[in-house]
């Protein structure tokens, strides 16, 4: 086979490599624009766990990068004039450069054709070879003149950098936070050997432009990147090696790369090409030579091109979209320094080490358990107002709102049962939050409820209109305050233009079938239907307001007389009050439609209504949609403006949810897919904020808490499978400072038991 590489960097090289390691009459050609020894950027790390694929790659190459390797442990933040280690997290770190001539050097020694200071001007330079190798970088150009058969998504994330070098010694992965008039400004440092270390700035663009960097020349940039780090680098400079760049070109933005089609005839991308994950998870160059060995390996498998390409590329695409969410959060995580600047330095140091979502709490007990308790501590002595100073998992810490304190931070979720009769909730209910409440979680909240028949979703949906279904209510929650320390919440709420359907069972999964028979009247601000098979609504009248508002205030007194502890109004989903607030399902051209403050005014006004009611020790919140999903909609900016506008009325929480307002959302789904929406409402305005969405681990909920991104976490499927979730998690973590039904007590000193084998064993929890 003969093969043409284009980008001699570590990608290309090292594929070069492993073509002729697996077969010496492999003609591999390796074409590179810029001179041999020439490269741009200082050091390149790689962390402990991913070297050995590496070492079984290729023996030789590995002992000779290893042999150059600087390691070390540990993180240092500096931040607002503190400086917090943790350690365990095992890094090495080695020049670019000098990673570059180890490889070429090898790939020479193996028989590769080396070509330096070979532009690649067209692809007819390229005939005659079985198979093209665009390993060109992030900006490939190769990738550009086939954009319409790659289909790159570039995204050009918000922040400008500078890759710097100095002669100042590292002995742990650093990073400097400095702030300025006009914002903050950070530093990634490390060392990689020959006394050299990476000093890499950052900043916001607007920072970067109020501080008048888009017109420095690059020496001047330089200059003040020395000055304001000066306390920091003592005598040593910052030295920039970025020959090519000049002027405001030095600072550049990071291109996030993914392409739709990784190959294309005999065209295959790889490394940078055709995916990047942000320096700041430091795993571009392990992803590139991963992907390295996964090519060559598929390659050297024999039979169609197309069909090892495709092998190539479903094997990598997995490892590359994990490692880019992780690359996603951290990027995020830097871009909104100022955001998190709010934390106190325990907890931004926290919610640094855990940014990207890799390294979680029990990961960070495991590589440092004297850091983690220390701040296990701080966050229990803060959360108790220094009663209490014990290493408490962050999930059990106590939560006060207003005069409601609960007892750790589970909850479970508003789910939907459709099961009751006639708005009446039945045994079913009581069985169902009873459990719930026995399990350990620290707040319930009913499944929506409504005010009136014709608020209903489903025939089956719970009501609070009647003094009979307030009874029904006060039944639920007496067993709940009598049988656990469980607090128990009402969620009210309205169906608006997605009402008067079937139950799912009922209806294939679909939320848009309308009853066969019996259907009622639906109201919503603009006449616009839910889906295809939904009823049209009726635009309400200022009439219609006033008479729903009313029936909100008399569920309230109810369900005030019913015992619960906390109220919510549901404005999340696509239901009234959403439809109201999202401009995707309010065309009005009233008082009560067009900009935001606008579209708020109705479910703003019922809030304030209800807040009236309410007693005043108890909390009263809101579950928004965060955003909508879809082009047009909510977008998360709007949604801090939302609850401002919620928290001025009166609110004390914000149920952060997103979507559901319209069925053409496109929604982005992973782990803790929608807890940035909480962090974002709760770092913006400093009000607390309840997270949902995929959470389903104690590590999950652990970590959320720790790193000040929600005050509580809501979980709805975990609670379905499993009632009993927090008590699991309770004997799975150690704890016993939660309480327990007294008719259970024999079965927890059994799952306490089996889960203290089950962490000192190898296999890990059961």
């Amino acid at each position: 086979m003969i093969t043409q590489v284009v980008g001699g960097g570590p990608a290309g090289l090292y594929f070069a490599i492993q073509m002729r390691l697996r077969d010496p009459a492999h003609h591999v050609t390796v074409v590179e624009r810029n001179r041999r020894g020439s490269t741009f950027g200082w050091g390149v790390v790689f962390s402990d766990g991913t070297l050995d694929r590496l070492r079984l790659a290729d023996a030789v190459t590995y002992s000779r990068i290893t042999d150059r390797f600087v390691h070390w442990d540990d993180i240092d933040v500096h931040y607002r004039g503190t400086v917090i280690r943790s350690g365990g997290h095992g890094f090495c770190g080695i020049s670019r450069q000098a990673l570059i001539d180890i490889l070429a050097e090898r790939a020479g020694e193996l028989g590769v054709d080396l070509r330096f200071e070979n532009e690649v001007a067209d692809e007819g330079a390229l005939e005659g070879a079985d198979l093209v190798v665009a390993a060109d970088g992030a900006n490939s150009a190769i990738r550009k003149r086939h954009a319409d058969r790659f289909r790159p998504d570039i995204d050009v994330r918000r922040c400008r950098y500078v890759w710097l070098g100095t002669k100042k010694p590292f002995e742990a992965f650093t990073f400097y936070f400095e702030e300025r008039p006009s914002g903050w400004y950070q530093a990634h440092c490390y060392p990689f050997g020959e006394g050299w270390s990476t000093f890499i700035v950052e900043c916001t663009e607007a920072t970067w432009r109020a501080d008048g960097l888009d017109r420095a020349s690059k020496e001047e940039s330089v200059a003040f990147c020395e000055r304001l780090f000066a306390r920091h680098l003592g005598e040593h400079q910052l030295i920039s090696n970025a020959e090519h760049l000049r002027g405001s070109a030095a600072w550049l933005n990071f291109p996030r790369v993914n392409c739709e089609s990784w190959h294309t005839g005999h065209l295959v991308l790889l490394g940078d090409a055709a995916a990047t994950a942000h320096f700041s998870v430091g795993s571009g160059t392990k992803l590139a030579m991963e992907s390295a060995i996964s090519l060559a390996e598929h390659l050297h498998e024999g039979g169609d091109l197309d069909a090892r390409l495709s092998a190539y590329e479903r094997e990598r695409r997995v490892e590359v979209l994990r490692l880019q969410n992780a690359a996603r959060n951290s990027t995020e995580w830097f871009e909104q320094v100022a955001l998190k600047a709010n934390l106190e330095p325990e907890q931004f140091n926290y919610s640094l080490v855990t940014r990207s979502q890799r390294v979680s709490h029990e990961n960070l007990r495991a590589r440092d358990p004297k850091y983690l308790a220390s701040f296990e501590r701080w966050l229990c002595a803060r959360a108790t107002n220094g009663a209490r100073t014990d290493a408490v998992p962050p999930m059990f810490l106590p939560l006060r709102l207003r005069e409601m304190v609960l007892a750790n931070r589970v909850a479970c979720s508003p789910m939907a049962m459709y099961s009751a009769q006639d708005g009446t909730v039945t045994d079913f209910h009581f069985v169902h939050f009873g459990e719930r409440a026995l399990g350990g979680a620290g707040l319930l909240f009913t499944e929506m409820t409504c005010p009136s028949p014709e608020a209903r979703i489903t025939p089956g949906c719970a009501g609070l209109w009647s003094d009979a279904q307030a009874g029904a209510w006060k039944r639920i929650v007496d067993f709940v305050h009598a049988n656990s320390d469980a607090k128990f919440a009402l969620q009210l709420g309205h169906s608006g233009r997605k009402g008067s359907t079937k139950e799912p069972w009922l209806a294939d999964g679909r939320d848009d079938a309308a009853l066969d028979a019996g259907n009622w009247a639906l109201l919503a601000p603009s006449p616009l239907p839910w889906g295809a098979r939904s009823q049209t609504p009726v635009e309400m009248t200022r009439p219609d307001m006033d008479r729903i508002r009313d029936e909100f205030v008399t569920a309230t007194r109810r369900g005030i007389d019913a015992g619960f502890d906390a109220l919510e109004l549901h404005c999340a989903h696509g239901y009234l009050f959403s439809s109201f607030i999202s401009p995707v399902t309010n065309v009005r051209r009233d008082a009560y439609g067009g900009n935001l403050s606008n579209r708020l005014r109705y479910p703003i006004e019922v809030f304030e209504a209800m807040r009236a009611v309410w007693p005043v020790g108890r909390p009263f919140g809101v579950r928004v949609s965060a955003t909508d999903w879809v082009e047009g909609g909510i977008l998360i900016e709007d949604s801090v403006e939302i609850a401002r506008a919620f928290r001025a009325a009166g609110a004390d929480f914000i149920d952060v949810s997103s979507g559901q307002v319209t069925p053409d959302q496109k929604p982005v789904y992973g782990r803790m897919f929608q807890v940035p929406f909480a962090e974002r409402i709760r770092l913006g305005l400093g009000m607390a904020t309840l997270a949902v969405g995929n959470i389903y681990e104690p590590d999950h909920v652990n970590s959320i808490v720790a790193a000040g991104r929600a005050d509580l976490c809501l979980l709805a499927r975990p609670h379905l499978w499993d009632p009993y979730w927090t008590l699991r998690a309770a004997a799975q973590l150690g704890y016993e400072g939660v309480r327990w039904p007294v008719q259970y007590l024999s079965g927890r000193r059994q799952i306490e038991t089996l889960m203290q084998r089950a962490r000192q064993s190898p296999a890990g929890p059961i």
